[in-house]
């Protein structure tokens, strides 16, 4: 094994967990971004506003792009696995 397999498994394995994060990052944006808006309209500053819908989306967002993350995870899990004898010789 040298520093270029080293350099490619780590560079997957973060390319996976941004693919994995980004969308649910994305969503909390989003609504972080409106309420921000929402809360600047109405001159209503209080800090569980800002919390509570993010958290909903996020658990919103988890179970509708579960199975794709899922999917993501054992895709590169299954092709960290199948490497592995490779990486031996």
């Amino acid at each position: 094994m040298n520093s270029e397999t080293i350099m490619t498994m780590t560079y997957v394995a973060m390319k996976t967990a941004l693919f994995m994060a980004g969308p649910l990052l994305l969503v909390t944006l989003i609504v972080g971004l409106v309420i921000s808006i929402f809360q600047a309209a109405t001159q209503v500053n209080e800090m569980t506003l800002s919390f509570i819908p993010k958290l909903l989306a996020v658990g919103a967002a988890l179970v509708l792009l579960g199975p794709w993350l899922i999917g993501t995870m054992v895709d590169y899990m299954r092709q960290l696995f199948t490497g592995i004898p490779g990486l031996v010789s």
